[in-house]
């Protein structure tokens, strides 16, 4: 049976959604092409401003990478803006000139931003906000710092002043009307939100209308004019006043179109083979700019495009602000009216306002800014168009408040539908992460986030997410990964490790000082993992901070229970020689060594050894070509091998040189926790490949990747990662999934542990799956090893290394001091 040519002009969120949506239901009813006109794979748009402040990265916000497309059968079209539709032969031609037919058309154009036409808006400087080239303009310019003026006091404006904020320019923000965000907020939130920006440093003016954008010999931006002469310096001018459908493709080919393509309810346009979705659709007379109401459109395409008969009959709509540290939530009308009464709560000392619009005894409208846990609740009782008049008295103080006495938070959230909204950036249901949860045994905050990607964008739902991990989970549920880190701070791992990236924040005193730690010199839990950290994100610019390492890390060796030190020299992939051995022989005679040791990693292990004399020892063996084996590092510990081909009659693959290629390439590189690896040359495992915390049993077709074993306190066999071909790919596997845990695992957290917490799919999708984040972390492995792989020992012995020895407590004394 022949497939059915389904194709999709545009490639945003919401023809996203309609694939998964599709695929879901039926995957291989069309063959899929998309055109797109952008040079990249789908993103989530939503997350601009985060990308823009430094939060996130292109990366982070990608939602269906090269190898997703690949996978479902789908052929891409990047760069390839549609010129032309024959609606008779039923083709699509892009304007580099490649043509596909189609059975079924699916417009998904978007929308356009609004351009004032202002004298000096063709001026270079004048930017837009509405994708990723645009914050990328924006990002460019930022490094040349100035003043960045931004036109419109709406969602797109705030956020992108924000952004421009946390990457170090002076801001402006005008706006034409009395309050921000008017169409969102009433006049009090408004208010309340302008002195919260204003306290951010960033200036706002309000009944401020723009009359000339002045530019210089160069014909470059450099100042604003207003109508009352008022002139702003600026670098940049960012406008950022509103969206328009992009509707002319639709108008060219002659379908009908009025402000955006109009659609019935069955989302198809005047000709019953095309569809359109989302921005570009004007539906009952209105046009979304919101996700939620686009990704409604999305699953009716998809039930009609398998002959169903869904409708869709408009959307009630709901607006959060993704600037970190606003909360802020609107939603429905709440405009003033004779037939309408309002509740309003205000807390000025918590910096807390709640106003609900009602009519005819149901809420038609809510606004809350400061405290947004309700916004879900009152937003399902917008939807649904509830009777509130029994819970009259208390509906202000929200959902938990209902029957009398405050409830547990959680019963709260445990009353809302299935189908009650939890996260509006993905369009995720209270059902779905509850489902997720039971169905993949999810016991935190990252597993729901990797599973569902619930709380994985502007993270305002978080509370929300955690609440029903409670509900669902009892006792069971320990959220140790949404913790503080220690005593000195409120914030978690995670949330430190992304401000020190989106503040630039390089080193530990920065750190504690933009971060409000209560203690200024920290203390000995925090110390070491901001130095990890730093060290991870900074390989390149941050000095390594050896007073913030544990005795082990600061003295090279590992210290014994009656004060001495063993040493372990690195022995690559367990492999010696006669040379080698007479080295460490002579080592351990000279300095009456009392015991040697062979450890379980196939090195050699010399105890006893007095802190005096362990210059003394490194130089020695370092005349014989060892370098430091790292016994004493939260890093690259050993690649434990078995002998393989060369000598083994069962072996498959070259597992000895595998695992020296393998350890050469990785040593030095700091882990957030120790990292042990093996090489086994054939499914009988000599090496233990399978306790590992990576390892790789050889095959007869290729290397088999494991990884999160442990043999330790825990027991824990290892997961499948996927399978390669070639020693090449093995490497680039497993360099990319340290890679991978160096960078979100926790400190001290083994990578079993890790992978747990974030859920073994999601490793998989992202070193297994996508070739672009792949690539991506070994390059950034490839960058840090430049900066890693200096032997302890010889700068020690050199005298390049002139830290010495302090307890603990005797610096976070000092730091204090």
């Amino acid at each position: 049976m022949r497939k059915q040519k389904l194709v999709i002009v545009g490639n945003g969120m919401a023809p996203g959604r309609m694939l998964e949506y599709l695929f879901d239901r039926n995957r291989d009813a069309f063959k899929v092409t998309i055109f797109n006109a952008e040079p990249r794979v789908n993103y989530n748009r939503l997350m601009l401003s985060p990308v823009l402040s430094g939060e996130k990265t292109y990366e982070d916000i990608i939602t269906h990478g090269d190898d997703w497309y690949g996978e479902h059968g789908v052929t891409l079209h990047k760069s390839a803006r549609v010129s032309e539709i024959d609606r008779e032969a039923k083709t699509v031609t892009s304007e580099n000139g490649v043509t596909e037919p189609y059975d079924k058309l699916v417009i998904a154009t978007g929308s356009d931003p609004f351009i004032i036409p202002l004298p000096g808006k063709d001026l270079d400087g004048v930017l837009t906000y509405r994708d990723l080239d645009d914050v990328e303009r924006m990002l460019d310019a930022a490094k040349r710092g100035g003043r960045a003026v931004v036109i419109g006091g709406g969602l797109l404006g705030l956020e992108a002043a924000a952004g421009l904020k946390m990457q170090g320019m002076e801001v402006t923000v005008l706006h034409l009307m009395p309050t921000l965000m008017e169409r969102q907020l009433d006049p009090a939130a408004g208010f309340l939100l302008e002195e919260e920006f204003k306290r951010r440093g960033i200036d706002v003016r309000t009944k401020a209308n723009s009359h000339e954008i002045v530019g210089d010999e160069a014909g470059r931006v450099k100042a604003i004019r207003l109508d009352d002469g008022t002139e702003i310096e600026a670098s940049i001018v960012v406008m950022a006043v509103g969206i328009r459908p992009s509707a002319e493709l639709a108008r060219t080919v002659g379908l009908e179109v009025n402000r955006g393509v109009l659609v019935g309810d069955d989302m198809r346009t005047s000709d019953e083979d095309i569809f359109a979705l989302g921005e570009c659709v004007e539906h009952r007379s209105m046009c979304y700019g919101l996700v939620a109401p686009l990704y409604e459109m999305a699953g009716v395409i998809a039930e009609n495009l398998l002959e169903g008969e869904a409708e869709y009959t408009g959307s009630a709509t709901a607006t959060k602000l993704k600037v970190t540290g606003v909360d802020l939530y609107s939603a429905g009308d709440f405009a003033d009216g004779e037939d309408r009464e309002e509740i309003v709560l205000r807390d000025a000392s918590a910096g807390v306002y709640k106003r609900l619009v009602l009519k005819d005894n149901a809420i038609i409208g809510a606004v809350l800014y400061g405290e947004t846990s309700d916004g879900p609740w009152f937003f399902d009782l917008i939807k649904k168009r509830t009777d509130v008049s029994e819970m009259r008295e208390t509906l202000i103080f929200g959902q938990a408040y209902q029957g009398g006495a405050p409830l547990d938070p959680t019963a709260a959230v445990a009353a809302l539908p299935d189908d009650a909204e939890i996260c509006g950036c993905n369009g995720i249901c209270k059902g779905k992460i509850v489902s997720a949860i039971t169905e993949k045994s999810l016991t935190n905050l990252d597993g729901v986030r990797a599973h569902t990607k619930a709380s994985a964008s502007c993270g305002t739902c978080t509370g929300l997410v955690e609440q029903l991990l409670q509900v669902t989970l009892g006792d069971a549920y320990n959220p140790a990964a949404v913790t503080p880190m220690c005593g000195c701070t409120h914030l978690g791992h995670n949330d430190v490790r992304r401000l020190i990236k989106s503040k630039e924040l390089k080193t530990i005193s920065a750190v504690m000082q933009e971060l409000e730690w209560t203690s200024s010199g920290g203390c000995a839990k925090c110390r070491p993992a901001l130095n990890y950290y730093l060290v991870s994100d900074w390989p390149d610019e941050y000095a390594d901070d050896y007073q913030s390492r544990f005795i082990n890390e600061r003295v090279h060796a590992n210290i014994q229970k009656d004060g001495t030190y063993s040493v372990v020299p690195r022995m690559w992939g367990g492999m010696t020689s006669s040379k080698e051995l007479r080295a460490i022989a002579d080592v351990v005679d000279k300095f009456d060594i009392p015991a040697v040791k062979c450890t379980g990693g196939q090195r050699i292990d010399m105890l006893g050894i007095k802190k005096e004399d362990l210059p003394a020892v490194w130089a020695d063996l370092g005349k014989a070509g060892f370098v430091s084996g790292q016994a004493y590092a939260k890093g690259l510990r050993t690649v434990k091998t078995c002998v393989g081909t060369d000598w083994c009659r069962f072996g498959t693959q070259d597992s000895t040189g595998l695992g020296i290629k393998i350890e050469k390439f990785m040593w030095g590189s700091w882990t957030p926790a120790k990292l042990k690896l093996a090489v086994s040359g054939c499914p009988r495992n000599c090496a233990e490949a399978t306790c590992k915390d990576i390892g790789i049993i050889c095959v007869d077709s290729g290397f088999e990747i494991h990884f999160a074993g442990a043999a330790g306190l825990d027991i824990k066999g290892t997961e499948v990662l996927g399978q390669v071909k070639t020693e090449e790919d093995a490497l680039e596997h497993v360099v990319a999934l340290a890679q991978m845990y160096r960078e979100q695992g926790h400190y001290l957290e083994r990578i079993y542990k890790w992978a747990k917490r974030i859920g073994y799919d999601e490793v998989r999708r992202q070193i297994m799956d996508d070739a672009e984040k792949r690539t991506a972390y070994f390059d950034r492995f490839v960058h840090s090893q430049k900066f890693a792989q200096i032997d302890p020992w010889s700068e020690r012995v050199s005298g390049k290394d002139k830290h010495e020895f302090k307890p603990m407590a005797v610096l976070s004394q000092e730091a204090a001091e």
